[in-house]
């Protein structure tokens, strides 16, 4: 059998890295490999340029939904807490989650993003938030929204209020301006990078926020998967296993870099104190704290699923094991 020609699209994270520079390879397998930006790749996967793709978990359940015949690989490349991403405007007299009832709240690109999804999830689990009490705008974070994201569907409930921000608007000017209240945002607003008095994060310290639901919870929120149609799979026998193994190589060897440069103090990254934090993450999270395949992801796969069902996002209560390639169900 000949081997097989793959365009792979990810983006170069630390996960990855390995496989852009060579240092990892996958096993018997013609690999072209992709990294535009995060929209053009999940587009790309949609539309059949990519073969292989990350793949916003929302996306993935959406697609299923609707009868796209995806099947994903334990790979989840990019993780966020996400007590951090929701900021709001000052002027509004937030200053908890309670004061977000009956609010104008902007979200990127859709309504549920995953960062969206898992802040929603969060906020309503630890301080009985509730979605539908609020107006939701959906628009591009930096830059105006075109006319919507074409490679997903966009389901949300009868009940929920949600519209697109105005022509020519963005969500981070928007929260300046004080024309919404409240940001769940997947990036950083650059106006608050630069510093406007008028945005603040809902909570300042969330980092100690996040480190205890960490502690309580024992999830790490994934944001993507890899997915492939079923189709890809099936031409390919023990495809799926190999694509794993690929990605776990580069995942592994950059986490065995981390640890390797313990000893020279994190000399390698320009963070000051980046040694400090690799040992204080280490006296809170396991051995492999970013763990692929199924069983060590459970979890948080679990959890994400029904924070999705919850918020009227997704049709079906689904299985874990369902959503990946049977060859990789006991990984």
């Amino acid at each position: 059998m000949p081997t097989p020609h793959l365009d792979i699209a990810i983006t170069r994270y630390d996960n990855t890295r390995a496989l852009f520079d060579g240092s990892v390879t996958f096993k018997d397998l013609d690999v072209t490999l992709h990294s535009p930006s995060i929209p053009e790749i999940f587009a790309g996967l949609a539309s059949g340029r990519f073969d292989v793709a990350e793949f916003g978990l929302t996306h993935y359940l959406r697609a299923l939904d609707s009868g796209v015949d995806l099947v994903a690989i334990p790979v989840f490349p990019a993780r966020v807490f996400r007590h951090s991403c929701v900021f709001i405007n000052t002027s509004t007299g937030i200053t908890g989650p309670a004061d977000l009832v009956g609010r104008t709240i902007g979200e990127f690109g859709m309504y549920g993003q995953d960062s969206g999804i898992w802040a929603k999830g969060i906020l309503a689990e630890d301080f009985g938030f509730v979605p539908e009490s609020n107006r939701w705008v959906v628009g591009g974070l930096e830059t105006p929204l075109p006319a919507g994201f074409e490679f997903t569907t966009h389901p949300h409930p009868d009940n929920v209020d949600v519209s697109f921000a105005p022509p020519g608007c963005t969500l981070a000017t928007m929260l300046d301006r004080g024309e919404i209240d409240a940001l769940f945002a997947s990036n950083v607003p650059t106006t608050y990078l630069a510093g406007s008095p008028n945005i603040a994060p809902l909570f300042p310290d969330h980092e100690t926020r996040e480190r205890d639901w960490y502690r309580r919870t024992g999830i790490f929120p994934m944001m993507h998967t890899v997915v492939a149609r079923r189709e890809v799979f099936e031409a390919n026998p023990g495809l799926a296993q190999r694509l794993y193994q690929g990605f776990l190589s580069a995942k592994d060897t950059a986490a065995e870099h981390y640890r390797e440069m313990h000893r020279l103090f994190q000399v390698t990254t320009m963070v000051p104190w980046m040694y400090h934090l690799f040992e204080e993450n280490g006296e809170l999270f396991p051995e492999d704290w970013f763990p692929y395949g199924i069983d060590a992801n459970r979890k948080a796969l679990e959890t994400f699923v029904r924070y999705s069902h919850e918020q009227g996002l997704s049709s079906a209560m689904r299985t874990i094991d369902e959503l990946f390639a049977d060859e990789l169900r006991n990984t």
